[in-house]
């Protein structure tokens, strides 16, 4: 099958299962109307699960990540809750991601380039490929910002890059993850 066509799939299947959702949800239910009566309120959980590592689409022209015994496992990474908190979801962290913090570690995964060019300094890494323009390919625990010394190049291949691991508390930008003085490595 053209790898194109499975891409077109795999978008298409995205939109409708976004559709459903908000159909389903009782967030997207819509006011009644004529009847002055309004739409009951949306529980509020007391904790939020995290989105978790995204889903690799069996259409995907990409590769899934190969497994390696050097990196920090993505299970690890997404292996987190969080909660709301002054109406704020915030992530709980388990010790074994709060003792990768300030530590030098390999990742590997996808890129998700921030600007355009082909040698990339400042790009998301992410746990599964962008094979679907309407779709996040999980959560924030599935991506981690990445600011490399030296530019990388640019690949729908997985990467790897080993740098100084940050686990962010409240960052602005709702980020979970960033690796700062970054470098490639094959």
């Amino acid at each position: 099958m053209n790898p194109l066509f499975r891409c077109a799939l795999s978008s298409l299947a995205c939109v409708s299962g976004l559709a459903w959702a908000q159909l389903t949800s009782p967030i997207g239910t819509p006011a009644a109307t004529g009847s002055g009566a309004s739409a009951p309120a949306p529980a509020v959980p007391p904790h939020v699960q995290g989105q978790g590592p995204g889903v690799h689409s069996p259409l995907s022209p990409f590769a899934p990540l190969k497994p390696r015994e050097d990196v920090v496992p993505w299970s690890v990474l997404t292996d987190i809750r969080t909660e709301v908190k002054n109406k704020r979801i915030t992530p709980v962290y388990t010790q074994a991601v709060q003792a990768l913090n300030q530590k030098t570690q390999k990742v590997q995964g996808f890129m998700l380039p921030l600007g355009p060019g082909e040698q990339q300094r400042h790009f998301l890494l992410a746990s599964v490929p962008p094979t679907c323009s309407f779709c996040t390919p999980g959560g924030p625990e599935s991506m981690i910002e990445i600011r490399t010394r030296e530019p990388v190049k640019y690949s729908l291949n997985a990467v790897v890059v080993e740098g100084k691991f940050h686990v962010l508390q409240n960052d602005p930008y709702g980020l979970y993850y960033r690796m700062t003085e970054a470098v490639g490595v094959k």
